[in-house]
Protein backbone atom coordinates (compact mmCIF):
# COMPACT_ATOMS: atom_id res chain seq x y z
CA UNK A 1 0.00 0.00 0.00
CA UNK A 2 1.99 2.84 -1.25
CA UNK A 3 0.95 6.54 -0.52
CA UNK A 4 2.27 9.89 -0.76
CA UNK A 5 3.58 9.57 2.83
CA UNK A 6 4.93 6.18 2.84
CA UNK A 7 7.17 7.38 -0.22
CA UNK A 8 7.84 10.77 1.23
CA UNK A 9 8.90 9.16 4.83
CA UNK A 10 10.29 5.82 3.89
CA UNK A 11 7.92 3.22 5.81
CA UNK A 12 6.58 0.31 4.04
CA UNK A 13 2.59 0.70 5.32
CA UNK A 14 0.87 3.94 5.54
CA UNK A 15 0.25 3.31 9.76
CA UNK A 16 1.94 5.74 12.47
CA UNK A 17 2.09 5.24 15.92
CA UNK A 18 2.14 8.95 17.29
CA UNK A 19 3.76 10.43 20.24
CA UNK A 20 1.86 9.16 23.57
CA UNK A 21 3.19 10.73 26.98
CA UNK A 22 4.62 7.69 29.13
CA UNK A 23 3.94 5.49 26.21
CA UNK A 24 6.08 6.56 23.14
CA UNK A 25 9.44 4.35 24.71
CA UNK A 26 11.22 2.34 23.11
CA UNK A 27 9.97 -1.48 23.34
CA UNK A 28 6.99 -0.26 21.38
CA UNK A 29 8.55 2.12 19.06
CA UNK A 30 11.00 -0.20 17.86
CA UNK A 31 8.03 -2.98 17.96
CA UNK A 32 6.41 -0.59 15.79
CA UNK A 33 9.32 0.16 13.14
CA UNK A 34 10.44 -3.60 12.72
CA UNK A 35 6.41 -3.85 11.40
CA UNK A 36 6.93 -1.43 8.80
CA UNK A 37 4.64 1.32 10.11
CA UNK A 38 6.36 4.61 11.73
CA UNK A 39 7.19 4.41 15.29
CA UNK A 40 7.58 8.10 17.80
CA UNK A 41 9.04 8.34 20.98
CA UNK A 42 7.59 11.03 23.69
CA UNK A 43 10.94 13.56 23.99
CA UNK A 44 8.90 14.73 27.35
CA UNK A 45 8.51 11.20 28.91
CA UNK A 46 11.88 11.25 28.87
CA UNK A 47 13.16 13.44 32.52
CA UNK A 48 15.88 15.14 30.78
CA UNK A 49 17.45 15.63 27.24
CA UNK A 50 19.97 13.06 28.21
CA UNK A 51 17.40 10.55 28.66
CA UNK A 52 16.07 11.14 25.57
CA UNK A 53 19.45 11.08 23.78
CA UNK A 54 19.71 7.46 25.97
CA UNK A 55 16.47 6.13 24.53
CA UNK A 56 16.74 6.79 20.98
CA UNK A 57 20.11 4.80 21.21
CA UNK A 58 18.21 1.79 22.95
CA UNK A 59 16.02 1.96 20.77
CA UNK A 60 18.41 1.72 17.93
CA UNK A 61 19.71 -1.21 19.62
CA UNK A 62 16.17 -2.92 18.84
CA UNK A 63 15.65 -2.09 15.40
CA UNK A 64 17.65 -0.92 12.12
CA UNK A 65 14.07 0.49 10.76
CA UNK A 66 13.20 4.18 10.80
CA UNK A 67 11.38 6.07 13.87
CA UNK A 68 10.86 9.12 14.87
CA UNK A 69 10.49 11.47 17.65
CA UNK A 70 7.85 13.75 18.82
CA UNK A 71 7.97 16.83 20.62
CA UNK A 72 4.46 18.34 22.15
CA UNK A 73 5.03 21.97 22.19
CA UNK A 74 2.97 23.53 24.79
CA UNK A 75 2.60 27.18 26.84
CA UNK A 76 3.15 26.44 30.51
CA UNK A 77 4.17 28.51 33.06
CA UNK A 78 7.60 26.90 34.17
CA UNK A 79 7.81 25.02 30.67
CA UNK A 80 10.29 21.98 29.39
CA UNK A 81 13.59 23.38 28.25
CA UNK A 82 12.48 22.26 24.44
CA UNK A 83 15.39 23.74 22.51
CA UNK A 84 17.75 21.35 24.67
CA UNK A 85 15.00 18.46 23.89
CA UNK A 86 15.31 19.50 20.28
CA UNK A 87 19.17 19.90 20.12
CA UNK A 88 19.36 16.51 21.80
CA UNK A 89 17.16 15.16 18.66
CA UNK A 90 19.40 16.61 16.12
CA UNK A 91 22.71 15.58 17.48
CA UNK A 92 20.97 12.19 17.57
CA UNK A 93 20.88 11.91 14.30
CA UNK A 94 17.12 11.63 14.39
CA UNK A 95 15.13 11.75 10.67
CA UNK A 96 12.05 12.32 11.55
CA UNK A 97 10.13 14.57 14.21
CA UNK A 98 6.42 14.87 15.26
CA UNK A 99 5.60 17.96 16.31
CA UNK A 100 2.17 19.18 18.43
CA UNK A 101 0.66 21.62 20.51
CA UNK A 102 1.86 24.97 19.37
CA UNK A 103 3.25 26.18 15.81
CA UNK A 104 6.55 24.80 15.87
CA UNK A 105 7.45 27.72 13.79
CA UNK A 106 10.31 28.52 16.15
CA UNK A 107 11.77 25.14 15.27
CA UNK A 108 11.67 24.27 12.08
CA UNK A 109 14.95 26.12 11.50
CA UNK A 110 16.72 24.06 13.73
CA UNK A 111 15.41 21.16 12.41
CA UNK A 112 14.98 21.38 8.49
CA UNK A 113 18.61 22.78 8.91
CA UNK A 114 19.36 19.34 10.33
CA UNK A 115 17.49 17.53 7.42
CA UNK A 116 14.94 16.32 9.30
CA UNK A 117 11.13 16.04 8.29
CA UNK A 118 8.77 17.64 10.35
CA UNK A 119 4.79 15.89 11.03
CA UNK A 120 2.87 18.69 12.65
CA UNK A 121 -0.20 17.24 14.56
CA UNK A 122 -3.48 19.69 13.80
CA UNK A 123 -7.09 20.02 15.07
CA UNK A 124 -8.49 22.03 12.68
CA UNK A 125 -8.14 22.81 8.83
CA UNK A 126 -6.72 26.30 9.32
CA UNK A 127 -3.94 25.03 11.67
CA UNK A 128 -2.48 22.17 9.16
CA UNK A 129 -2.87 24.88 5.90
CA UNK A 130 -1.03 27.40 8.28
CA UNK A 131 1.54 24.22 9.00
CA UNK A 132 2.00 23.72 5.07
CA UNK A 133 2.68 27.45 4.94
CA UNK A 134 5.51 27.78 7.77
CA UNK A 135 7.44 24.67 5.93
CA UNK A 136 6.45 21.26 7.57
CA UNK A 137 6.24 17.97 5.47
CA UNK A 138 3.31 16.37 6.39
CA UNK A 139 0.37 17.03 8.74
CA UNK A 140 -1.11 14.72 10.94
CA UNK A 141 -5.18 15.99 11.53
CA UNK A 142 -6.54 14.67 14.88
CA UNK A 143 -10.92 14.37 14.59
CA UNK A 144 -12.89 14.91 17.80
CA UNK A 145 -13.16 11.03 18.48
CA UNK A 146 -9.01 11.42 19.35
CA UNK A 147 -7.88 10.39 22.97
CA UNK A 148 -5.60 13.51 24.58
CA UNK A 149 -6.66 17.02 23.08
CA UNK A 150 -9.32 17.32 20.14
CA UNK A 151 -9.21 20.96 19.78
CA UNK A 152 -11.99 23.46 20.36
CA UNK A 153 -13.80 22.39 17.35
CA UNK A 154 -15.68 19.55 17.60
CA UNK A 155 -15.29 17.96 14.06
CA UNK A 156 -15.01 14.46 13.42
CA UNK A 157 -13.14 12.94 11.04
CA UNK A 158 -15.60 12.00 8.70
CA UNK A 159 -15.68 15.50 7.60
CA UNK A 160 -12.58 17.15 9.02
CA UNK A 161 -10.33 14.23 6.81
CA UNK A 162 -11.55 15.57 3.53
CA UNK A 163 -11.96 19.19 4.08
CA UNK A 164 -7.99 19.18 5.13
CA UNK A 165 -7.44 16.91 2.31
CA UNK A 166 -9.16 19.79 -0.25
CA UNK A 167 -6.40 22.11 1.53
CA UNK A 168 -3.34 20.55 1.34
CA UNK A 169 -0.58 19.19 -1.17
CA UNK A 170 1.77 17.75 1.48
CA UNK A 171 1.12 14.11 2.59
CA UNK A 172 -2.05 14.27 4.96
CA UNK A 173 -2.55 11.33 7.93
CA UNK A 174 -5.79 11.14 9.37
CA UNK A 175 -6.04 10.69 13.47
CA UNK A 176 -8.76 10.26 15.74
CA UNK A 177 -10.86 6.94 15.80
CA UNK A 178 -8.59 4.45 13.86
CA UNK A 179 -8.34 0.84 15.07
CA UNK A 180 -8.57 -1.55 12.18
CA UNK A 181 -8.53 -1.92 8.50
CA UNK A 182 -11.88 -0.27 7.97
CA UNK A 183 -10.69 2.74 9.18
CA UNK A 184 -7.44 2.85 7.45
CA UNK A 185 -9.79 2.11 3.99
CA UNK A 186 -11.95 4.91 4.83
CA UNK A 187 -9.25 7.45 5.94
CA UNK A 188 -7.34 6.72 2.56
CA UNK A 189 -10.53 6.96 1.03
CA UNK A 190 -11.06 10.77 2.32
CA UNK A 191 -8.14 11.72 0.67
CA UNK A 192 -5.16 10.78 3.72
CA UNK A 193 -2.24 9.32 2.87
CA UNK A 194 -2.28 7.19 5.92
CA UNK A 195 -3.67 7.06 9.30
CA UNK A 196 -2.25 7.52 13.09
CA UNK A 197 -3.58 5.40 16.13
CA UNK A 198 -2.46 5.84 20.23
CA UNK A 199 -5.13 3.87 21.75
CA UNK A 200 -4.92 1.13 19.26
CA UNK A 201 -0.92 1.05 19.79
CA UNK A 202 -1.33 1.42 23.71
CA UNK A 203 -3.10 -1.88 23.91
CA UNK A 204 -0.44 -4.01 22.04
CA UNK A 205 1.56 -6.71 23.63
CA UNK A 206 5.21 -4.11 23.58
CA UNK A 207 2.84 -1.09 24.71
CA UNK A 208 4.86 -0.14 28.43
CA UNK A 209 1.49 0.54 29.74
CA UNK A 210 -0.09 -2.12 32.91
CA UNK A 211 -1.49 -4.90 31.38
CA UNK A 212 -4.89 -3.63 33.47
CA UNK A 213 -4.92 -0.72 31.44
CA UNK A 214 -5.13 -3.05 28.23
CA UNK A 215 -7.57 -4.80 29.66
CA UNK A 216 -9.89 -2.39 30.42
CA UNK A 217 -9.25 -0.77 26.81
CA UNK A 218 -10.72 -4.09 25.83
CA UNK A 219 -13.30 -4.05 27.64
CA UNK A 220 -14.60 -0.47 27.16
CA UNK A 221 -17.33 0.78 24.75
CA UNK A 222 -16.72 3.68 22.41
CA UNK A 223 -19.21 5.16 25.08
CA UNK A 224 -16.27 5.40 27.80
CA UNK A 225 -14.59 8.32 27.70
CA UNK A 226 -15.27 12.32 29.11
CA UNK A 227 -14.22 15.03 27.88
CA UNK A 228 -12.47 17.09 30.64
CA UNK A 229 -11.55 21.31 30.65
CA UNK A 230 -14.22 22.08 28.30
CA UNK A 231 -14.90 24.59 30.45
CA UNK A 232 -11.36 26.26 30.23
CA UNK A 233 -11.15 25.96 26.71
CA UNK A 234 -8.82 23.42 26.52
CA UNK A 235 -10.80 20.29 25.83
CA UNK A 236 -9.29 16.77 26.79
CA UNK A 237 -10.72 13.22 25.74
CA UNK A 238 -9.51 10.50 28.44
CA UNK A 239 -10.89 7.14 30.02
CA UNK A 240 -14.09 6.92 31.91
CA UNK A 241 -12.67 6.78 35.40
CA UNK A 242 -13.83 7.80 39.00
CA UNK A 243 -11.52 10.86 38.45
CA UNK A 244 -12.82 11.52 34.87
CA UNK A 245 -16.50 11.89 36.69
CA UNK A 246 -14.99 13.61 39.37
CA UNK A 247 -13.54 16.38 37.17
CA UNK A 248 -16.72 16.44 34.51
CA UNK A 249 -19.11 16.74 37.78
CA UNK A 250 -16.81 19.74 39.43
CA UNK A 251 -16.36 21.84 36.07
CA UNK A 252 -20.17 21.34 35.76
CA UNK A 253 -20.94 23.73 38.91
CA UNK A 254 -18.14 26.03 37.52
CA UNK A 255 -14.39 25.92 38.72
CA UNK A 256 -10.77 26.95 37.73
CA UNK A 257 -8.23 24.86 36.60
CA UNK A 258 -6.72 25.00 40.66
CA UNK A 259 -10.01 23.36 41.47
CA UNK A 260 -9.14 20.20 39.82
CA UNK A 261 -5.18 20.31 39.26
CA UNK A 262 -4.86 17.82 42.11
CA UNK A 263 -6.82 15.41 40.22
CA UNK A 264 -5.59 15.75 36.57
CA UNK A 265 -1.74 15.61 37.63
CA UNK A 266 0.89 13.84 35.31
CA UNK A 267 2.28 12.09 38.19
CA UNK A 268 -1.58 10.75 38.78
CA UNK A 269 -1.81 9.61 35.36
CA UNK A 270 1.62 8.10 34.88
CA UNK A 271 1.00 6.46 37.94
CA UNK A 272 -2.08 4.36 36.10
CA UNK A 273 0.00 3.72 33.39
CA UNK A 274 2.79 2.00 35.55
CA UNK A 275 1.47 0.33 38.57
CA UNK A 276 -2.25 -0.42 36.49
CA UNK A 277 -4.26 1.25 39.04
CA UNK A 278 -7.17 2.39 37.24
CA UNK A 279 -8.67 5.18 39.41
CA UNK A 280 -5.17 6.87 40.14
CA UNK A 281 -5.61 9.22 37.82
CA UNK A 282 -6.89 10.50 34.45
CA UNK A 283 -5.72 8.37 31.22
CA UNK A 284 -5.76 8.95 27.83
CA UNK A 285 -8.12 6.99 25.98
CA UNK A 286 -10.14 7.79 22.10
CA UNK A 287 -13.55 6.90 21.49
CA UNK A 288 -11.74 4.03 18.91
CA UNK A 289 -11.86 1.95 22.58
CA UNK A 290 -15.14 0.17 21.21
CA UNK A 291 -13.40 -1.10 18.23
CA UNK A 292 -10.53 -3.24 20.09
CA UNK A 293 -11.71 -6.02 21.47
CA UNK A 294 -8.06 -8.45 21.99
CA UNK A 295 -4.10 -7.38 22.74
CA UNK A 296 -2.13 -8.33 19.33
CA UNK A 297 1.36 -7.75 19.57
CA UNK A 298 2.33 -4.80 17.37
CA UNK A 299 3.55 -7.14 14.24
CA UNK A 300 0.06 -9.30 14.46
CA UNK A 301 -1.98 -5.77 14.68
CA UNK A 302 0.16 -4.05 11.70
CA UNK A 303 -0.15 -6.78 9.54
CA UNK A 304 -3.86 -7.87 9.88
CA UNK A 305 -4.43 -4.20 9.60
CA UNK A 306 -2.99 -4.26 5.91
CA UNK A 307 -4.33 -7.73 5.03
CA UNK A 308 -7.48 -6.92 5.91
CA UNK A 309 -7.24 -3.48 4.04
CA UNK A 310 -6.10 -4.98 0.64
CA UNK A 311 -8.96 -7.52 0.92
CA UNK A 312 -11.70 -4.82 1.79
CA UNK A 313 -10.42 -3.03 -1.54
CA UNK A 314 -9.90 -5.94 -3.86
CA UNK A 315 -13.06 -7.54 -2.78
CA UNK A 316 -16.07 -6.50 -0.39
CA UNK A 317 -15.46 -2.61 -2.48
CA UNK A 318 -14.77 -4.55 -6.06
CA UNK A 319 -17.09 -6.57 -5.79
CA UNK A 320 -19.52 -3.79 -5.12
CA UNK A 321 -18.47 -1.76 -7.78
CA UNK A 322 -18.68 -4.40 -10.49
CA UNK A 323 -21.97 -5.09 -9.36
CA UNK A 324 -23.69 -1.90 -9.65
CA UNK A 325 -22.09 -1.43 -13.32
CA UNK A 326 -23.59 -4.99 -14.23
CA UNK A 327 -26.48 -3.75 -13.21
CA UNK A 328 -26.15 -0.21 -14.83
CA UNK A 329 -25.29 -2.18 -18.04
Amino acid sequence: MRTKFTEAFGVEHPIVQGGMMWVGRAELVAAVADSGALGFLTALTQPTPEDLVAEIARTRELTDKPFGVNLTILPSINPPPYAEYRQAIIDSGIGIVETAGSNPVDHLPHLKDAGIKVIHKCTSVRHAVKAEQVGVDAVSIDGFECAGHPGEDDVAGLILIPAAARKLTIPLIASGGIADARGLVAALALGADGVNMGTRFMCTVESPVAHAVKEQIVANTERDTELIFRSLRNTARVATNAVSTEVVDIESRGCEFADIQHLVAGARGRTVFERGDLDAGIWTAGQSQGLIDDIPTVRELVTRMVTEAESIITGRLASTVDSRIGAVS
